[in-house]
């Protein structure tokens, strides 16, 4: 049991019977009255973010957390396949806990794993940023630049992306997992 002089950022703590990450906090002591901390928690499974106060002193319950990293391998009727990178050891893991970033992923990407003292998977994190290749898009046409038009473009992994008009198939762009926009074109 831990309490409010332990916290910083990144501690994940039981609150509200689920799993919360500390995103930002303050102490504060105003001048009457007792001091307090202020947080801003993320909740692992949900995402949602919420702020809370606590008095100053007042005992948590800290949750310890193994990360560890695992290559994508391939998608099957169960779930998606992961191999451990230390053990070689196979895995299959529900859609769900990828929060729809599996749409993201090539085969052979890397994605980290959060466990329990149990070993039990509390969440996954793909990277945030991904290196795709365009298949297929609309030709962009010379003098309708005057706007940021955007055209849709197919890719590799079969999800579309919103990119501007001078993408062309077989460019290889940067795309923003949590957003799933078009970042900029990658030079090979």
């Amino acid at each position: 049991m831990a309490d409010t002089s332990d916290f910083r950022n990144g501690l994940i703590i039981k609150f509200k019977n689920d799993l919360y990450t500390i995103i930002e906090f303050q102490h504060v002591k105003p001048g009457k009255g007792g001091a307090f901390v202020r947080t801003m928690l993320k909740n692992i499974r949900t995402g949602k973010v919420l702020d809370n106060t606590f008095r100053s002193g007042e005992g948590v319950e800290t949750v310890r957390v193994e990360r560890r990293k695992y290559q994508y391998l391939f998608r099957e009727s169960g779930g998606l396949v992961l191999m451990d990178n230390d053990t070689y050891e196979q895995i299959t893991v529900t859609e769900e806990l990828f929060a729809g970033g599996d749409k993201f992923l090539k085969e052979g990407e890397e994605v980290e794993l959060l466990l329990d003292d149990q070993d039990k998977i509390v969440t996954l994190e793909i990277p945030l940023f991904v290196q795709l290749k365009v298949i297929e898009t609309e030709p962009g046409f010379r003098g309708n630049t005057a706007t940021n038009a955007m055209k849709p473009a197919k890719m590799e992994t079969g999800v579309s992306v919103n990119v501007p008009l001078f993408i062309e198939e077989g460019d290889v762009l940067k795309v923003d997992t949590r957003t799933g926009q078009y970042m900029e074109r990658i030079k090979i």
